[in-house]
C-alpha cells in the first residue's frame, strides 16, 4: 500500500511511524510533515488546509489510502472530495465531522439521543448570553462553537470570569468566526478520560483508553492548551466502565449518525469525565487526539495500516486488535510564549540520544529544518517524548530521563504527568 498523511504534528509523526513500519505498506507520505516525519516519510509541499491540493496529490500518487490527522480539513470537508474522486480515505464526511466543527451541533444530537452530557445553552447574541448569565451559578464552561485550536474553552469559576469569556470570545473575536455562536454549559466534576474508538460506521473498535493534561503547568496551573502530556491506560478504567462509555455513549452517537443520514467512518474520540452519576460527554473529536495518540499507539501490537483500512472500506469485524500491556506515557516539550506567542527558530539539541534510550519514541510536533541542517522550533508544542514501562511510575521515569536529554531555549515542560492519575 501506498499512503498519505495529512498534518505535521505530533499524532501525525506516530500514525506516520506505525504506519511505515507495516509490513503491507510500501511507502508512507506526508503532508506537510515536519523535521521528524521526514525520516520515516516522503514530505510533500502541501499544506493540510489545502483540500483541493490534497486531492490532486493523493490522485496524482495513486495513494491506497489517505489518513486525515487534523480535524480543519475534515471539517471543509476533504474526505467528500477524495470519496467522490474515487480515493479511500480514514475520516468522517463534512457533515459528520460537525461534531467536532460545532460545539452546537454536537450538544443537540447528544440531546436529541439521549447521550449524557452537561446541561448547557446556546448563544448566538452576546447581549442574551450576558442576561443568561446574570442569574447563573458559577462555575460554567463558556465555549466557542466552532474550530478554535483547542483554545477556545474557558473554565470559569466565576460569573466574571463567564463574562469575560463572552466580551472575548463574541466581541473582540479572539478566536474570529469560531465565537460567533458560543455554548455555556455546567462544569462538570470528577477525573478526565479520553476514550477513542475507530468504526466503519457499523462495527467500533475501541481503542485503549487515555489521560491527558492541558493546563500549562504543574497541578494544573496556568491556561488551557493543546495538551502538555498523556498517558496510557487510565488506571481508572476497566472492562465493566468501557463497556458502560461504548454502550451509553459510543454506539448511540453513531446510531445517531446513521439515522440522520451522516455515517461516521473513521476515529471518534470521546472526552467523557467520570462523574458520581457516570460518564458524560465533555467533547467529541473526529480525529486521533493529540497527545493521547503518542501515548496510545506505542501500545499498538497490531498493524495499523491494516486498521485503518477497514475502517475505511468497510470490514472492521474481520480485525482483531492486540496491546501492549505496560503503560505508555508521554511528555510534550513546548516552546517558550506557549500558548498565546510561541518563540520559533530554537535550535534542539540531544534528540539522538534520547531516541536511542529503550522503549523511548520522540514524535516531533513543531519542528523544521535549518537552512544549515540543524533541526529547530517551529510551533507552540515542539516535541512529544513517549515511553513504555513496565507500570506508570516506570514509564514517568523513563520518560522524564529521555525529557532531561533533549534542550532547547525557553523550552517549557511540565513535571507532573500521570502523577494526578493516583489521586
Amino acid at each position: 500500500m501506498k499512503i498519505l498523511v495529512v498534518g505535521g504534528g505530533g499524532r501525525e509523526h506516530a500514525l506516520c511511524a506505525r504506519l511505515a513500519a507495516s509490513p503491507k505498506v510500501k511507502e508512507v507520505l506526508c503532508a506537510p510533515g515536519n523535521a521528524g516525519i521526514g525520516k520515516v516519510a516522503r514530505r510533500v509541499d502541501v499544506s493540510a488546509s489545502q483540500v483541493g491540493g490534497l486531492v490532486q496529490l493523493a490522485a496524482a500518487e495513486h495513494v491506497d489510502l489517505v489518513v486525515v490527522g487534523p480535524e480543519e480539513p475534515l471539517v471543509r470537508g476533504l474526505a467528500d472530495d477524495l470519496t467522490r474522486a474515487g480515493i479511500p480515505v480514514f475520516g468522517p464526511g463534512k457533515r459528520a465531522a460537525q461534531l467536532e466543527g460545532s460545539k452546537a451541533f454536537a450538544k443537540k444530537l447528544m440531546r436529541r439521543h439521549n447521550i449524557p452530557t452537561a446541561e448547557f445553552k446556546i448563544f448566538e447574541q452576546a447581549h442574551a448570553a450576558r442576561d443568561y448569565l446574570e442569574n447563573a451559578e458559577a462555575p460554567l464552561v463558556v465555549k466557542c462553537d466552532g474550530l478554535a485550536a483547542g483554545k477556545g474553552v474557558r473554565v470559569c469559576a466565576t460569573i466574571e470570569e463567564a463574562q469575560q469569556a463572552v466580551t472575548d470570545f463574541m466581541d473582540e473575536k479572539i478566536f474570529g468566526d469560531a465565537g460567533d455562536t458560543i455554548v455555556v454549559e455546567e462544569c462538570l466534576r470528577g477525573e478526565e478520560l479520553s476514550v477513542l474508538v475507530v468504526t466503519d460506521g457499523r462495527t467500533l473498535v475501541v481503542l485503549e483508553s487515555a489521560r491527558d493534561h492541558k493546563r500549562l503547568g504543574d497541578g494544573d496551573a496556568g491556561p488551557n492548551t493543546g495538551g502538555m502530556g498523556a498517558f496510557s491506560p487510565s488506571p481508572r478504567v476497566d472492562a465493566k466502565l468501557l463497556k458502560k462509555v461504548e454502550h451509553k455513549v459510543l454506539l448511540p452517537l453513531v446510531h445517531a449518525m446513521n439515522s440522520e443520514g451522516h455515517p461516521f467512518r473513521g476515529v471518534l474520540y470521546a472526552g467523557l469525565m467520570l462523574t458520581p452519576g457516570g460518564p458524560k460527554v465533555l467533547e467529541f473529536n473526529v480525529r486521533f487526539g493529540d497527545p493521547e495518540t503518542q501515548a496510545v499507539l506505542p501500545r499498538l501490537q497490531s498493524d495499523l495500516a491494516e486498521l485503518l483500512l477497514a475502517a475505511a472500506k468497510g470490514g472492521l469485524d474481520s480485525v482483531r486488535v492486540r496491546w501492549d500491556p505496560r503503560p505508555c506515557l508521554c511528555v510534550v516539550l513546548a516552546s517558550e510564549g506557549y500558548p498565546e506567542k510561541p518563540i520559533k527558530g530554537r535550535v534542539i539539541t540531544g534528540l539522538d540520544a534520547a531516541a536511542a534510550m529503550p522503549d523511548v519514541s520522540v514524535f516531533h510536533a513543531g519542528t523544521e529544518r535549518s537552512p544549515n541542517g540543524e533541526t529547530i522550533t517551529s510551533g507552540g508544542r515542539v516535541l512529544g517524548v513517549s515511553a513504555l514501562g513496565a507500570d506508570l511510575d516506570a514509564a514517568r521515569e523513563r520518560a522524564y530521563a529521555a525529557v532531561d536529554a533533549i534542550h532547547f531555549e525557553g523550552m517549557q515542560v511540565r513535571r507532573d504527568i500521570g502523577k494526578p492519575a493516583r489521586s
